[in-house]
């Protein structure tokens, strides 16, 4: 910001290359913004400043010092947050907050007071005196700093400066470096997790991610700042800065709940926590699956919620399009063979998995899991926990399997040629076997296969179905509105010339249900690929994924980019999503 400032503020003819320069040298030596120091050296005026910006962006601006703000919109955001990125909110219409920002291209700082305010923001442009004297004004001491808060830290700094001239030089044998950075206490860190604050703190982030629908909790510690976020229908949010005194209490409460080792912080750690609650009058009980990892400046921690109420097991409600939905059935119900369930983490692959054995689920079936971990619980299910460090590997578990007399099999992830094999081979020998990889689509997982070291042969003979997917968000229903979108832009999307035509998207506008996001909750996208016979011949000869996706496609293959293109012409959710999940 600062450097573009000084070329605006040249290519406008108000400062010369020496008084930037002179403006940069006072800047380096006194801290603060470039604008600050432009006014205070004289060389341009506060509201140039916000002229030119407001020109330069196309955003309004505002006299703070002439505008009183309602006390009840200043509340709206917290005045930590308003010092942090230099902005103070003006007034509020309806579901849009005006703020008044210093900078306006500050869209971090847009984002995450959209987020917790819930409302839609519109920015305006102040001068940074202005805004500093508003904080001031309306959250008091504890929130800013005073008008000439500036130049007294600029004067502290000549001082300190002075003192250090003045200090008489020490021997290099006077400095000791220590090898250790800390030491660690494993009673001081179980007492601070146990302080009643703290406590509080972490059953808030818990039961905030719940209200919002979060999957995803992660507290990360960063140099000079502690950053949660939750992860909402896929993205990421910004949420809270905790003060970095809270760093190391939050993590060994959050240790102490799971179970965790709070003295060691230099390895991984996986953990549980369960909480039970009541919400609306009935229990509720919710996992964590909480993961642990070491980094540069303190350990990362991230929650994943487990949910038994959002599992979805109804295979007609995820996603599905009709004809993909008869294939995969299909292939469920056979009595041998095997089907994969592909896609990246996060993409709903346990789910789907889940939704299939609960469909197969009868008092007649064995069914066995190996799965790492084991999300939910399922009824009537033989689920193992893989624990590699004492040797119970996917391998491993499988061939315990085979000893158990089972129906069908689910192993949680095929990692390696080992555990590829032994799938195989149960495939191939009476047992249907249920289990996911990490690959692109459809046609590339038989190429990952082979590359894992299976023979061609052995591919085609076992393989019955391959499902690749992906999880986009659903427009909000209480906001939905029609985005009439050029037929090219359709066109290009991947609609046909005469589909581009008539196809009406929809988008969310945004509303209280939605947080202003204008998505609420997700949907899959599939792409089944059924191995006939045709695709078994080609597996044989050593096709490639591109031959393997032609002749999927002719025999009537919806791909990941058409399924999606399916559910924005029904108005599930918009191009931009699937344009952003999947290619053409």
């Amino acid at each position: 910001m600062a450097v573009r400032l000084g070329e605006l503020l040249l290519k406008a003819k108000r400062i010369t290359v020496e008084q930037l320069q002179e403006a940069l040298n006072h800047q380096r030596q006194y801290g603060g913004k470039l604008g600050f120091n432009l006014v205070t050296l004289g060389f341009v005026k506060d509201e140039e400043i916000t002229s030119l910006l407001s020109k330069q962006y196309g955003v309004p601006s505002i006299a703070l010092g002439a505008f009183e703000i309602d006390p009840a919109v200043v509340k709206l955001v917290p005045a930590e947050t308003a010092q942090k990125y230099q902005i103070v909110p003006l007034s509020r219409a309806g579901a849009t907050l005006t703020i008044a920002m210093t900078d306006p291209t500050n869209v971090f700082a847009m984002d995450d007071i959209r987020f917790m305010t819930g409302y839609n923001v519109e920015p305006v442009v102040a001068s940074e005196i202005a805004v500093i004297e508003a904080i001031q004004k309306y959250y008091g001491k504890a929130a800013g700093h005073a008008p000439g808060a500036a130049a007294s830290a600029a004067s502290a700094l000549e001082v300190a400066s002075q003192a250090l001239e003045d200090m008489p030089a020490l021997p290099d044998a006077d400095v000791e470096v220590l090898e250790d950075l800390e030491e660690i206490s494993a009673e001081m860190l179980a007492k601070q997790g146990e302080q009643a604050p703290i406590i509080k703190l972490v059953n808030v982030l818990l039961m905030s991610a719940i209200q919002k629908g979060a999957s995803d909790i992660h507290v990360e510690p960063y140099e000079k700042e502690l950053r949660v976020r939750y992860r909402v229908d896929g993205i990421l949010y910004n949420v809270m800065s905790p003060p970095m005194k809270f760093r190391d209490a939050m993590t060994s409460r959050i240790k102490i709940m799971a179970k965790l080792d709070i003295a060691e912080k230099r390895l991984p750690q996986d953990g549980r926590i369960k909480i039970r609650f009541q919400d609306n009058g009935s229990t509720k009980d919710i996992d964590f699956r909480v993961s642990c990892l070491p980094t540069l400046f303190g350990e990362k921690i991230v929650m994943r919620l487990l949910d038994k109420d959002k599992l979805m097991l109804d295979m007609t409600k995820l996603g599905f399009e009709s004809e993909s939905l008869v294939k995969f059935e299909a292939a469920i119900q056979k009595p041998w063979g095997m089907v994969l369930v592909t896609g990246p983490t996060g993409s709903g692959k346990t789910n789907t998995l889940y939704s299939s054995i609960s469909r197969i689920n009868t008092s007649e079936t064995n069914i066995m899991t190996a799965e790492d971990p084991v999300e939910f619980n399922l009824m009537g299910v033989n689920q193992v926990q893989v624990r590699e460090g004492i040797g119970l590997t996917f391998a491993a578990a499988l061939r315990s399997f085979l000893r158990q007399d089972p129906n069908i099999i689910l192993v949680g992830e095929i990692r390696d040629f080992e555990t590829a094999e032994i799938a195989v081979k149960a495939a191939l020998t009476g047992h249907l076997v249920l289990s996911t990889l990490h690959t692109n689509d459809a046609p590339s997982t038989v190429n990952r296969l082979m590359n894992m070291g299976i023979e061609p042969f052995l591919v085609a003979s076992s393989l019955n179905l391959v499902c690749a997917q992906r999880l986009v968000r659903r427009i909000c229903k209480n906001c939905v509105k029609a985005q009439p979108t050029p037929a090219k832009a359709l066109a290009q999307a991947g609609f046909s010339p005469e589909e581009a035509k008539t196809v009406v998207p929809n988008r969310g506008k945004g509303c209280e249900k939605c947080n202003n996001t204008g998505f609420k909750g997700r949907v899959g996208l599939y792409e089944v690929m059924e191995v006939t016979e045709e695709i078994r011949e080609l597996v044989l000869v050593g096709a490639s994924a591109l031959e393997l996706r032609r002749k999927a496609v002719e025999e009537g293959m919806i791909t990941l980019r058409h399924s999606g293109l399916r559910k924005v012409k029904e108005g599930v959710t918009t191009i931009d999503e699937v344009v952003r999940e999947t290619v053409t």
